[in-house]
């Protein structure tokens, strides 16, 4: 079993670190704050017990030299766990507080100026409960101007920056609160900071962010960092992961794994009759339950914003028992998604069960040509999959038509091959091929208007349990690579495509789509694209029904 990359610590009630006392001299200072929403006597700043040892430990460890151990934390809470009160004292901490220094500055970093700008006014308004700190302070805030607080002793400053990254080249930071980095869109305003940063000593940077979507962005980047420093796959003892997420495999429903990712729950937030609610509704909703998981267990969902697939139940459709050998006898349709060049070519057999189930298994093709330096740029494992005979790799720059063409004849010899569905586009040399050899062949251009009722098609099957697979991970890899685009009226069209990412390939699901499509149009139902919109609702609605 994989290690956990979740923080026991903060819950085990384990010694932390504190070499020279930082660490909890930060945890008093915030503690002597104010907070105008504070429920504790004389309005006094509410550090509940999680938030004291993230407090710790991140300002308490130091080097021989007093220098930071910690340079960079990834902090990683769900939505409602008040990040925002936190980082506004970690910011103050860092300019009015013990870990301020003369002329120095910190920062708050946000997608945009709105989002960076409630942190600022989170602190500005928690200073101005505090008639010592007005006095020490001075507070610049209008409306469309730079918003700063600058501590008179020292002259230290805290600044609110947004994504106006070339803008932001001149700064100097000790300290950078960098919110809600799934939401940043582009690169310009990090490597803005981190360049700033590199120019002074002994900084530190938190990172306070919600799980977000999707890997094409520097979010992912991030979190997929902490999680291998977690687990022990990186060691870089100077950066803190603290990951608060539901692990692989616990109930999302279970109100223990809310509680346990939720620190503040049994503090009273988020609301718990909020989240029963949401829950309720997420159970028979798809795109709520993403949501609900996202926002509420902080689990990084995949490759959409909107996802076609729901994973969890596309995993639970592995058969432990999956043989090639026992699906000889049943009607079978062979999907064909075939390269440009030197990409991947996928065929991938939908077998139809007298269950009205289907079972899917696929065949990948690569050309040998290049693959050590394409496995080293999408940063996966071809060849080890080729070793593993997951991954056909075929000799030359290019894949041949005749490889693939004599690849169908041979499975069209062995399993009960009703078509072979392919984009006619490509697949001219190779059609003509199988004609010869008596092979149906099915026609389907990759066009929005044909491709709309293979991927409805599919997204029932796989969301409705209807796949039975043998966990192929090429096959899983590209069916979480899937960026759909859902169609928002009757004259719209549902579609597919590949994110951002190198490793983001989606060659394995769009031949799914094809075979799925035509084994459901001929196990006597419609197929999903002859039905009108309240027949599609009311079937897909049973199939929801039938997930949960």
């Amino acid at each position: 079993m994989p290690k956990s990359a979740f923080p026991h610590w903060i819950y085990d009630g384990s010694v932390i670190e504190d070499t020279n006392g930082d660490g909890e001299r930060a945890v008093q200072f915030l503690r002597a704050l104010r907070h105008p929403a504070s429920n504790a006597p004389k309005g006094r700043f509410q550090l509940y017990d999680f938030q004291e040892r993230m407090t710790m430990g991140i300002h308490g460890p130091r080097n021989p030299d007093g220098s930071r151990k910690v340079r960079t934390a990834f902090v990683m809470l769900p939505r409602g766990s008040r990040k925002t009160s936190l980082a506004a004292g970690w910011g103050l901490l860092h300019t009015i507080g013990p870990e301020a220094r003369p002329a120095g500055q910190a920062i708050f970093a946000a997608s945009d100026r709105e989002q960076a700008g409630i942190g600022f006014k989170e602190a500005a308004n928690i200073i101005r409960e505090d008639r010592r700190l007005v006095a020490a302070t001075r507070i610049y805030d209008a409306h469309n101007s730079a918003k700063k607080i600058i501590c008179r002793p020292n002259k230290a400053e805290l600044l609110a920056v947004s994504s106006d990254g070339a803008a932001q080249h001149g700064k100097t930071p000790s300290f950078v609160l960098v919110d809600e980095i799934h939401a940043w869109k582009g690169r310009d305003l990090w490597e803005a900071l981190k360049s700033g940063m590199a120019k002074v000593p002994d900084t530190l940077m938190i990172i306070a962010t919600t799980a977000g979507r999707g890997q094409e962005n520097i979010g992912f980047e991030l979190y997929d960092y902490a999680r291998k420093v977690a687990t022990g796959e990186i060691d870089d003892p100077s950066f803190l992961p603290i990951i608060f997420e539901a692990e692989p495999g616990e109930d999302w429903k279970a109100e223990t794994v809310w509680h346990k990712v939720n620190p503040g729950l049994t503090h009273g937030f988020p609301d718990l009759g909020g989240l029963r609610t949401m829950a309720r509704e997420a159970e028979h909703r798809p795109a709520e339950r993403f949501a609900f998981q996202q926002f509420h267990l902080n689990i990084w969902q995949a490759a959409s914003r909107d996802p076609l697939f729901d994973m969890a139940v596309y995993d639970a459709g592995r058969d432990p028992n999956f043989d090639l050998a026992d699906l000889e006898g049943l009607p079978c349709w062979l999907g064909v998604d075939l390269s440009r060049s030197g990409d991947l070519t996928a065929i991938v057999a939908a077998f139809r069960r007298d269950d009205g189930r289907i079972s899917l298994h696929p065949w990948f093709f690569l050309p040998s040509e290049g693959l050590e330096d394409k496995a080293k740029l999408e940063q996966v494992p071809y060849p080890r999959w080729r070793d593993e005979r997951l991954l056909n790799v075929i000799e030359g720059p290019v894949i041949e038509p005749d490889v693939i063409a004599d690849q169908v004849i041979d499975l069209c010899g062995t399993y009960d091959v009703q078509e072979v569905i392919f984009d006619p586009s490509l697949a001219g040399p190779i059609m003509a091929k199988l004609v010869d050899h008596g092979i149906n062949v099915l026609q389907l251009p990759q066009t929005a208007k044909h491709m709309h009722g293979p991927i409805c098609d599919l997204e029932r099957a796989v969301n409705g349990r209807r796949i039975r697979h043998g966990a192929h991970p090429i096959l899983r890899n590209h069916f979480e690579s899937v960026v759909v685009k859902r169609a928002t009226s009757a004259s719209e069209l549902t579609t597919m495509h590949k994110g951002t990412r190198h490793s983001n390939h989606i060659d394995g699901a769009i031949a799914s789509a094809l075979a799925v499509f035509r084994a459901a149009a001929n196990d006597n139902q419609r197929s999903i694209h002859e039905l009108d919109p309240e027949e599609y609702d009311r079937l897909f609605r049973e199939a929801e029904a039938e997930a949960a």
